[in-house]
């Protein structure tokens, strides 16, 4: 019994020697990883790479401007009764609007009677639309209100019936801004356009101004109308800056 207590030992030290390998390959394994953790770490560490790369979506900056001015107080009283003198409404008539903080507009007209030396009509009315970002785009308000400025001024000059277009740039009103000019008849008479659209920042702001002479009276000149415009423009800009100080 003393002599098989020892070999017995010997025996049991042996057998455990492979199960020791075994689990030292094993530890080994983990360490150096299998294929499929090999290729796991890679995808992971792409997948890193790409977050870090130039494929990751570009950030979007919030819009400058989150609010509009109110339409009819986007031009001064003086303004409007330099523009409009016999204006029904010198407050102004707003327009419906779902929404006042992406768009909003404002009018005024009026029939300035001089007895037998005939009479003036004029027209004006000043228009905002505010853009937001879109960050699932990756479309800043800035692009998108440079995108539809220009559509705004495609619009202007395809107005129905008007004749002699005419279009300019409209210096220093907002960072861009262009002037279309025409003429064209209705009720009669013919009338002279002036439109502004200026665009600031993710605003973009649309003027129009028109009148004609009813009675014997002459229409208005051309080159006046516009410059009238032009100021009121930059009134209409500058107004977007205060409303959202």
């Amino acid at each position: 019994m003393q002599r098989s207590a020892p070999r017995l030992t010997r025996i049991l030290a042996c057998a455990a020697v492979p199960v020791m390998l075994v689990v030292a390959g094993c530890s080994s394994d983990s360490g150096s990883g299998s294929d499929a953790d090999k290729g796991s770490g890679s995808s992971s560490s792409a997948a890193s790479q790409d977050q870090q790369g130039g494929q990751k979506p570009a950030t979007v900056a919030p819009a400058k401007y989150a609010k509009l001015p109110s339409p009819c107080k986007s031009v001064s009283t003086k303004t409007i009764e330099k523009l409009v003198p016999a204006a029904k409404n010198k407050a102004g008539t707003s327009g419906k609007s779902s929404d006042i903080t992406s768009r909003g507009s404002c009018s005024w007209n009026g029939l300035d009677d001089n007895g037998v030396k005939g009479s003036q009509y004029r027209w004006f009315d000043v228009s905002f639309l505010r853009y937001d970002s879109e960050t699932s785009l990756g479309v800043s308000g800035q692009k998108r209100a440079e995108n539809n400025y220009a559509k705004e001024i495609a619009k202007a000059q395809a107005a129905e019936g008007a004749k002699n277009v005419r279009t300019s740039p409209a210096k220093s009103v907002g960072e861009a801004a262009t002037a279309i000019r025409y003429e064209l008849k209705k009720t009669g008479e013919d009338f002279s356009y002036a439109t502004i659209v200026a665009r600031t920042d993710n605003v973009v702001i649309t003027l129009t101004y028109n009148g004609t002479g009813y009675a014997g009276a002459k229409s208005p000149d051309a080159a006046d109308l516009l410059e009238s415009a032009m100021a009121a423009a930059k009134e209409a800009v500058a107004s977007v800056g205060v409303a959202n100080k």
